[in-house]
């Protein structure tokens, strides 16, 4: 399935927004979170063995992480090594600079980051770095 992508901006390319399976799934993993917990963001990450990490959005009084920093708290604190993807679904038009930072910590420079829209839509692909 070919989908519409927008123009070319600093953290995306209109390049490559039809998705394998296993990036497919953490689109999906990551709508699902988002309309689950009722939250701004749903994100899913996968790391270096396939398994998945799925969060939203944290906004507590004392603590507000991005869903995409949760996801990848969450892969660290159960031991990932790397990130191979991750994928956020928002209403934001690119993806944060500090939410690519964190995938770039953990999963190095040219890990992809897929921006999809609450249908599932993949509007963007960045990467990290």
């Amino acid at each position: 399935m070919t989908h519409s992508t927008p123009e070319s901006t600093p953290d995306s390319t209109p390049e490559s927004t039809e998705l394998g399976p296993e990036d497919r799934k953490i689109v999906t993993l990551a709508r699902s979170a988002r309309a689950r917990n009722g939250v701004a963001e749903g994100a899913a990450v996968r790391d270096e063995t396939g398994r998945t990490y799925v969060a939203g959005t944290v906004s507590l009084n004392s603590l507000k992480l991005s869903a995409l920093q949760t996801a990848v708290a969450m892969a660290v604190a159960s031991g990932a090594e790397s990130l191979e993807a991750a994928a956020v679904v928002s209403t934001a038009e690119t993806v944060a600079a500090s939410d690519l930072a964190a995938v770039g910590d953990l999963g190095g420079a040219g890990t992809p980051v897929f921006l999809a829209g609450a249908d599932g839509a993949v509007r963007a692909r960045a990467t990290a770095g």
